[in-house]
């Protein structure tokens, strides 16, 4: 591959890599625009952007050397401060590409991460916290149609983004979800969260199974979400089912036929790293009429 970092304003190199597998059209794509220069391009433009590439997220990336790079991120609809999937994603393609390497500092909204980059790529998370638990349960598991006393607590844990943690009894109630998108949209935003993150217990291998719905940001259902994995691991943690350090492997996108195993692990002060491998399925260059955007 070509190093991109020489191609001027007037064109961008985007690549489309599959995070959370070593198989292409597995895992959860992300698209990945690797930039020249010391700025961002305008928002509105990086938004036209991922709105055309149409994934869940797109990371735009500033390499400043390579331990040192800065990365946001873009739904179709909005910029949001972290996203783990195209964190690995596009640390993966810099790996690759000879652009990254060892523990480089990832600067995010969400704050500075170091990754620790190689085969596989393992980032850390915002410190997690618990930012809310949730009474009315009723309304969260009438937008999934199921009807289940939990035991355990529904909450928003926040990993670099806040999600709902939403325990079910069994992993084949978790497959037939048939969720209100309406509703969920709602209840995201009245509890000012990313997602429903909705697991189970297999006893099977895995840590869990999870499913993971983001209506409110144009995102139905996503095959893997290394956020709110994060999330969901301090999540358990903190409710006993893990020891004070572990290891863990969340199977998601079962659902959608795009199998992910998001790898991740936790210490004795909470701190949080997600990682996989990834494959890249494709690389182009955009060509939209930048000038306009530029001179704004």
């Amino acid at each position: 591959m070509k190093n991109p970092y020489g191609m001027g304003q007037q064109a961008l190199e985007y690549f489309i890599v599959d995070a959370f597998t070593d198989k292409p059209f597995g895992g959860n794509p992300a698209g990945v625009v690797l930039l020249d220069g010391d700025t961002f391009p305008p928002e509105e433009l990086m938004l036209h952007i991922a709105a055309e590439l149409r994934y869940s997220e797109t990371a735009f990336i500033r390499r400043h050397s390579a331990q040192e790079f800065t990365l946001r991120y873009f739904t179709p609809k909005a910029e949001v401060e972290l996203c783990g999937h195209a964190t690995i994603a596009s640390f993966f393609l810099l790996h690759q590409m000879g652009l990254a390497s060892g523990c480089p500092t990832c600067h995010t909204l969400a704050g500075d991460l170091t990754v620790e980059v190689g085969k596989q790529v393992m980032m850390q998370m915002a410190k997690p916290r618990l930012v809310e638990t949730i009474d009315d349960t009723k309304s969260i598991y009438q937008a999934l149609c199921v009807n289940h006393l939990p035991s355990m607590p529904v909450q928003v844990v926040y990993a670099g983004l806040p999600d709902v943690m939403i325990p079910l009894p069994d992993v084949e109630t978790l497959h037939s979800l048939t969720p209100d998108m309406e509703a969920i949209t709602a209840l995201t935003k009245r509890h000012e969260a990313v997602s429903f993150h909705v697991f189970a217990f297999g006893n099977d291998g895995y840590t869990a199974h999870v499913r993971d719905f983001a209506p409110l940001y144009d995102i139905p259902e996503e095959s893997a979400t290394g956020t709110a994995n994060a999330s969901l691991t301090y999540y358990l943690q903190q409710c006993g089912c893990l020891g004070s350090q572990a290891e863990c492997a969340f199977i998601q996108g079962e659902a959608m036929g795009r199998p992910s195993v998001v790898a991740t692990k936790i210490d004795a002060e909470g701190t949080v790293y997600v990682g996989g491998s990834a494959a890249i399925v494709a690389q182009g260059t955009l060509f939209p009429s930048f000038r306009d955007f530029w001179r704004r």
